[in-house]
This record gives structure tokens, sequence and C-alpha cells, in this order.
């Protein structure tokens, strides 16, 4: 079973500020603009997505609020009991009830009206289906105002209840009001409880923890109980009811047998007995409490007989104490956390599991090897310890690393051997000389004894073959057998190989290629250059004149028909003045048009490509134009006051609804 943690339940906003959350969420995460001319598809998807939108906002948070809330049939009967005790069970479960049956409305009415929304015809149907699918939903959760503000009021007082476990080692304290609990969990717990003189200061429970055989315990202080019957008790009371019900605890019944609670000891033992069902199967502890103000052996007879008569059964013992001078208070708590840890083990053993546990244990003894007597051996430094301190002679301190740190020098000078920590066979060998290893084994073991001798006859070995080899001619230039015009073919081959790596290197690298201004030339100048260099220009000149020629319209055609027609008879001399005429028209035409030719710019692109190509451009740049005005180097300006949250508000009566 869990600890439950009731202040993770999350806030639940009133019925206004509901919508508002909703509404305001459905603005700022869905499209807004409804453009002139979409199709009505689109229209519909648009209105679509707000309300599918909003309908699952609505469902999400309703379901939250739902599961965040305890279901009193899931948990720990005490916790469902003290909920039906503060907060009413109908009541609970009516307001989660009607959030459940918000949440199913809501989500048929956003079915139903996207239904609605494929259907619609125009931008005007379904902006008004739109509007009321929201309106309908809004009316629904206006509904809920009553069960909303409940749970809101059941979360912030669970929030303030203690985190109690109903399965940890626990013990509990009941009583008359003013007989001394409070200020007995003050002291064996780390609660701070307030105190006061008079009844019912304790108005709830409250929960502290302390400590007992390495374990953690956990201490209730329950609100003071009357006697009178059950029915007649109030929510206070019936908290320690619920607590004495359904906890598994030792029971810690208080008497003030001063009777300075205001309550006499035959009221108090009427009290025990109008709750002792509530005691069946649980260790109880009667505590006669303030001693101080009156003894045990003051207290009349009769009253002492009425108290000693309710330690009849076994698992009840009565132990007296006094909270002002702290008497049997340490008694009391390991009394009662004994009483509990026993009555948890005869519980374990009387279970059905004791005997499979039994047979899994098994104790082992080892068999005697000799008839050695081994006793208990005393290190001979702790008896010179114990003998010391027997005879009232202090303990011989330990030098210390900083004692002999300062002794020798202080930081810097003193250099700590750490052969001194060695731990060796033999102790005379800690500060031996270490021989020099070499892959495991020792080097002074492999030297040659006739190493120089040996060195001495290799040098004279390689003297001898020096001296023989200079004495048969041989030189460090004789690398080969070639002769002299052999060499110099392999010399001038070795020179065009590297000429033609060279070459073929430069061949192959990238150059950056310089841009240049493109400057037409005219006929006579091409000409001019192609002569300069050698080369005939007739067939430049015929192509460039047949590249140029303009296209004629059909009435120069028939004009020059005529004209050719009626000048057979024309002297040869006006004919080749015309003719000359007519290419020096043709040479200007070809200038202007190689200078800006129409149809081609100058990275060779056709207009209609660049526009495309402008085009393309720009559209990939508008993400990173997004993703530029993101940073705070950009002075990007805040819009403080968005459209969406600011728009349609009027002053004094007139409203613009612009949901």
């Amino acid at each position: 079973m869990p600890v439950y943690n009731f202040k993770t339940i999350g806030k639940v906003p009133e019925a206004k500020d509901f919508i508002d959350i909703i509404l305001s969420k459905t603005q700022r995460k869905t499209p807004t603009v409804v453009r002139r001319g979409w199709k009505i598809s689109r229209v519909r998807s648009f209105y679509m997505r707000k309300v599918k939108f909003t309908q699952e906002n609505y469902t999400e948070k309703l379901v939250r609020i739902m599961e965040e809330f305890p279901r009193l049939d899931d948990i720990h009967p005490f916790y469902a009991d003290l909920v039906n005790v503060l907060y009413s069970r109908d009541h609970y479960k009516l307001a989660l009830g009607q959030i459940s049956s918000a949440r199913t409305t809501i989500d048929t009415l956003g079915k139903d009206y996207l239904r609605l929304l494929k259907m619609g015809d125009s931008l005007y149907r379904c902006k008004q289906l739109k509007r009321a699918a929201m309106g309908r939903m809004c009316t629904c959760m206006k509904k809920l105002q009553a069960s909303l503000s409940y749970l809101e009021q059941v979360r912030q007082h669970l929030s303030r209840l203690p985190s109690i476990d109903p399965n940890t080692r626990t013990l509990m304290i009941t009583g008359y009001p003013n007989v001394g609990k409070s200020s007995f969990i003050n002291q064996v717990s780390r609660a701070d409880v307030d105190v006061q003189p008079y009844a019912f200061t304790t108005k709830s429970l409250f929960v502290g923890h302390c400590d007992y055989k390495y374990s953690r315990w956990q201490v209730i202080d329950t609100p003071g109980i009357l006697d009178h019957p059950l029915e007649d008790r109030n929510t206070i009371e019936m908290q320690a009811i619920t607590a004495l019900a359904h906890l598994q605890s030792t029971v810690l019944f208080f008497i003030d047998i001063s009777e300075s609670c205001g309550y006499s000891i035959k009221q108090q033992v009427s009290l025990f007995h109008n709750i002792k069902p509530l005691f069946q199967n649980k260790p109880l502890l009667i505590v006669a409490n303030k001693i101080d103000l009156r003894p045990w052996n003051e207290v009349e007879e009769a009253d002492r007989t009425l108290i000693e008569q309710l330690a009849t059964d076994s698992n009840t013992q009565i132990i007296q104490m006094s909270n002002q001078t702290q008497e049997g208070i340490d008694t009391v708590k390991s009394t009662a956390c004994n009483m509990l840890l026993m009555r948890r083990v005869e519980r374990k053993l009387r279970s059905a599991n004791v005997d499979n546990f039994a047979n899994r244990i098994s104790v082992v003894r080892p068999a005697a090897r000799d008839r050695v007597t081994r006793g208990i051996t005393i290190p001979t430094s702790v008896k010179a310890v114990k003998a010391a301190a027997k005879h009232g002679v202090d303990k011989p301190k330990r030098t210390t690393l900083k004692a002999l740190e300062i002794l020798n020098g202080g930081p810097g000078v003193f250099n700590y051997d750490l052969r001194n920590h060695w731990n060796l066979k033999h102790n005379e060998q800690k500060f031996d000389a270490i021989p020099e290893i070499v892959n495991g084994k020792n080097v002074a073991d492999f030297i040659d004894p006739d190493i120089e001798l040996r060195l001495a006859e290799l040098e004279a070995e390689e003297e001898a073959i020096e001296a023989r080899l200079e004495a048969e001619g041989y030189s460090d230039d004789m690398e080969s057998d070639l002769d002299d015009d052999e060499r110099v073919i392999l010399k001038a081959v070795r020179k065009k190989k590297y000429k033609s790596i060279e070459t073929s290197f430069l061949k192959n690298t990238s150059h950056p290629i310089l841009p240049r201004k493109i400057k037409p030339l005219s006929l006579k100048e091409a000409e001019s250059r192609l002569h300069a260099v050698g080369l005939d220009s007739t067939a430049y000149r015929r192509r460039a004149l047949s590249r140029n020629k303009p296209k004629r319209k059909q009435s120069d055609r028939d004009v020059d028909m005529e004209e050719g027609g009626a000048g057979s008879d024309m002297d040869t001399e006006e004919g080749g003045h015309k003719k000359q005429k007519r290419s020096q028209s043709l040479v200007q035409v070809a200038r202007s048009r190689s200078a800006s030719r129409p149809g081609r710019n100058t990275e060779g692109m056709k207009p209609k490509t660049v526009k495309k190509a402008e085009d393309m451009r720009k559209q990939a740049q508008k993400k990173a134009n997004r993703n530029a005005r993101a940073g705070e180097g950009d002075r990007k300006v805040y819009d403080f006051k968005p459209k969406h949250l600011y728009s349609g508000k009027k002053p004094g009566m007139s409203t613009a609804d612009w949901r």
C-alpha cells in the first residue's frame, strides 16, 4: 500500500476561469484568419480544428481532475472513512460524478458538431456551427460551478492532512481531552503539537516520528473523545474513532489520575468501556498520567481498583507516567513498541506461510576436526593498553605523520619514505636496493662479463673490412653498373617524367575563374585581328552577316521583289553602291545586338528563367528569415499586447464577441 500524499493534487479552477483558460488556449494554438477565396473544404477544416481542439482540452482537464482525486473504493479504508467524516462520501462522489458526466457530454457535443461541420456549405454556416459548439460546451461547464468550488475546498483540506502510513509501526494516543496526549507526543517524537490548558486544543490528527531499535515509528495524536453515543459525536471526535477502527497499532489510553482535566476517573473508565470494541486484537497500554500532581498511592482505593480492572487481558498493561518530570516516559515508549513487535511476530507465526519459511531455514554446525581447545586470544598491545588504563596511566599517543614532518624540517623539506609501510616477509629487506627489471627479469642476471672484450673484437673486424673495400677501389658513388651514356639517357628520362607530372598537376588544379566584362567586337575589328594572326576572314564575315541578318516584314520583301524586277537593267555601279550601304546597316545592327541581346542576359539565362530562379531564392530564404529574428542582437520588438487577447473588448455595456 502506498503512502498517500494529497499535496500533489492540482488546483481546480472555477467555471469562469476554466472557460477562459480553454478558449484562450484555443485562440493561441489554432489558426485565426480565414482568407477570401478559400475552398469550402479548407473552411470546414479550419472550423473543425477549432471545435476538436476545444473539446480535447476540456476532456484533458476534466480527466486530470478525476484521476488526481482519490477514489474511495481504491484507497485504504482509513482514508475512505476519513473522507466520509470530513467531506461526506455522497457529496464527494456526486461532485466527481458530475465532472465525469460533463466530460461525456462535451465529447458527445464535439462529435455531433464535427459531423455537422463536415456538411457545412458556406463560411457563415461553418462559423455559426463553431460558435454553437463552443457555446454549448461553455454552458455545460458553467453548470459545474458548485462541484468545482466544492472540489477545490476538498483539495485544500486534503493537502493539509498529515501523511499517515496505515501499514507501518504505529503508536496511537487516545483518551479524554486535556489528559496529556499532546505533551507526550512532543516528548517522544519530533512533532510540535500545540499544548494549552483547555480542552479540545487538538482538533485533528497529528503525526510524529521516533526511532526505536533502529526502526522508524509513527506516533499519532488523536483529538479528545467524550463519553456519549456514536451518533452524537462531532467531526473532531469521529477522526479519532476512524483512526482507532482502521489502524493496526499499539493503543495508549491516557487516564488523568489527578482529575485536573475536568473529568473524574470514573468518567474516564466509562469512556474506556464505551470505545473498548475499537481495541480488539490490538496491544493496549493504559497510562496513568500526571503522577507529579497526584501520586499513584494517593489515589482512592475505589478509583485505583477501577483502573486495575481494565488490565484483565494479557495484552493490557498499566504504567504510571508524568510529562512534567518526564518520569516513566521512556518506559511507556519502550513497552508500547515491544508490545507491538511481539504482536506482529505472533501474527506471522500464526499465518499459514510460517511452515514454508521454516523449511527454508537450516542451521549448520561445523564438525570438530581435532581435540584442541581454542580459547580467546587478546593481542599484546590491547593488554598493554588495558593494563595502563587499570593503573591510571594515559594511553601512549601514536606518532603522526604531521609530527614527523615538523621534526624533520617542515613542508617542502621533509620527504616521507613510503617503504615504511611495505609489508614484506622479512622487514629488514625494506630498504634494500631495488634491481632493474626488464620483462619481469633482473637485468643484472643477463650481463655478460666478457662484453667489453667482444665489443673490441667487433670494432676491429669492422675496421678490417673497411680497409679491404678501400683497397679494391670501392666508393660510395658506385651505386650502379651504368656507363656514362646510359646515365645521360636516364637523366633525360627522369627530367621528362618530372616535367609531365608538373604539367598534369597544373592542368588538373582548379583555379578561380576571374570575371571579365564582355565587350562586343565590330566586324571590322574582328577581321583585322584575324588578318593579324594570318587567318582568312571570309568565312567569318559570311557567318556574321548571316547570323545578324534582321527579320524582314512581308511588305519589305514585296518591295525588294519589285526593286529586283525593275532593277535588272540598272547599272552595276548603282547596284554595288546599294549593296555596300546595306552591308553597313547590317554591321550596325550586329553591333547593337551584340551589345545587348534581348533573348539572354549576361549570365546566359532567359528572362523567364531568371524570374523563376529569383522566386526560388526568395522562397528558400523565408525560413532563414524567420529563424533569424529569434536572437537579442536582431533587435526584435516584442508584442506585449497581442491582438488575440485585446481585440473586441469595448468599454461600457457594448460587447464584441471576437471568439
